[in-house]
């Protein structure tokens, strides 16, 4: 029998595999993707949000303890385990030379992308060759991988793991650890979690998944209906402004349209509907999919002009383009005179200041509905640019409830063999919002607890066994 068995195989299982390795146990990974598509959505990602003291070789001057924690306190509204939250962010300081031993290399913050040379550590290669070099250190290990194994079931006996199924067979280990993602690619549970408003759509229905098609939450959905402790609200997740012409799925963070905060933000009659400028742009980028989600048709539209363009990482989809603001404005099939009010309206309300992108500036609107607080500027000078954007989903928050062990918990009580890492209890510290390169966090620093847990515990069976 295997010791410890993990499901999954995005970052959170593939830390917990290797270190349930590392502390002497066998280890055997179900991934429910092909080997083509591994990695479930850290493939993805780019970057780890660091606590650090003091300047190291990738992470500019300091982002200390607190500093972390505020910045999570204030993108949650309080929604959050704070002892969970702060042990994340001590391990967010202690884990880049663990990576480092299994392969994973660093990079400075790359151009246009705002405010993160001080506070996120960048993968080089990004989140593929994360994972890459994640799966080739497990290998080497002696980790046992299995691709194209979904599991739909588990068997549980009080609380304690006995086995999983996939497709029919049966896999009995000693201690397992689920980290198989939440279930933003289940269309259908969106569409149940978000309901339908007061227009009478189903908001979910024009949601596109940032992520892994992989992500259907069935195991999710098994624990829940097996008494598992939950926590979080289905309908919150990691939710992003993205190009409406991005894919269904796996489109990754290429489809991010960036210049939000550069510009305005349109809903389909023409309206501005939130601050664009509230707060710096990886604090505030993740709440603009849920924005544009509560507009008309789940749609808005993003207008910078030729002052915003080199300030920020280009998408891989050009903007439309026009040389005035009415024919911008029939070009995104927009009422030319609604779009033309709601313009002059915020040109008329900027205040003068000096503009500065990397910092919180003076550049304000007065007496404007709703306010621009910071890089409000008049859209002006031409040509004028365009982008369409739909929410795009990139992991749901609905999850387990878990403790500093990473135990699952059943009324309460602690299971002794059975873990949780990853998009699977996030919402134990993501309640709402986010701040750029926290679930990376998350999934280290809990990937890493559960695989060391579950490894003790398969140990422990073991050498009572032979007792």
């Amino acid at each position: 029998m295997i010791d410890v068995l993990v499901i999954g195989g995005g970052n959170a299982a593939l830390c917990a595999a290797l270190m349930a390795r590392e502390a002497g146990a066998s280890v055997l990974l179900l991934e429910a993707s092909p080997r083509d598509w591994r990695g479930g959505n850290s493939q993805h990602t780019r970057n780890l949000r660091c606590m650090h003291d003091e300047p190291q070789d990738v992470l500019l001057e300091s982002y200390p303890e607190e500093e972390f924690w505020q910045d999570l306190l204030k993108v949650t509204g309080g929604k959050t385990d704070e002892k969970l939250a702060r042990l994340v962010i001590r391990a967010s300081s202690t884990c880049r030379p663990w990576m480092q031993k299994h392969g994973v290399r660093f990079q400075p913050s790359l151009a246009g992308t705002l405010h993160l040379s001080r506070t996120n550590a960048f993968f080089m290669g990004g989140g593929k060759a994360l994972v890459n070099a994640y799966y080739r250190s497990a290998e080497k290990l002696g980790v046992q991988v299995r691709y194209d194994a979904p599991v739909d079931r588990l068997d549980l006996e009080g609380g304690r793991f006995v086995a999983a199924r996939v497709r029919g067979q049966r896999i009995a280990a000693k201690a397992c650890v689920l980290a198989a993602g939440g279930f933003e690619s289940n269309r259908a549970w969106l569409r149940e979690a978000w309901g339908q408003n007061e227009r009478g759509e189903w908001p979910a229905d024009n949601f596109l998944i940032r992520g892994t098609r992989f992500n259907q939450g069935v195991l999710l959905k098994h624990m829940m209906e097996q008494g598992a402790d939950t926590i979080g609200d289905p309908s919150q997740s990691h939710c992003v402004a993205i190009d409406a012409r991005a894919p269904l799925y796996d489109g990754g963070i290429v489809t991010r349209v960036d210049c939000v905060s550069l510009g305005v933000m349109l809903n389909r009659d023409g309206l501005r509907f939130y601050d664009e400028g509230e707060d710096f742009w990886p604090k505030r980028y993740a709440i603009w999919g849920r924005l544009v989600a509560l507009q008309a048709g789940q749609i808005g539209f993003c207008i910078i002009d030729s002052q915003a363009v080199g300030r920020f990482m280009p998408p891989v989809f050009p903007g439309v383009q026009a040389d005035s603001l009415p024919q911008l404005a029939q070009r995104l099939g927009l009422d030319v005179g609604r779009f033309m009010h709601t313009l002059s309206d915020y040109n008329a309300a900027c205040r003068p200041g000096t503009f500065d992108h990397t910092v919180l500036d003076d550049c304000a609107t007065v007496g404007l509905v709703p306010p621009k607080s910071h890089w409000a500027r008049p859209i002006e000078k031409p040509p004028f640019f365009g982008y369409a954007l739909r929410p795009g989903i990139t992991f749901t928050y609905l999850g387990l409830k878990t403790d500093e062990t990473a135990a699952v918990r059943f009324g309460g009580v602690a299971s002794d063999n059975l873990f949780v890492a990853g998009e699977m209890m996030a919402g134990n510290v993501l309640g709402q919002g986010y701040t750029a390169g926290v679930g990376m966090s998350i999934g280290t620093a809990f990937g890493r607890i559960a695989g060391e847990q579950a490894a003790r515990a398969a140990l422990k069976e073991a050498t009572l066994a032979q007792a």
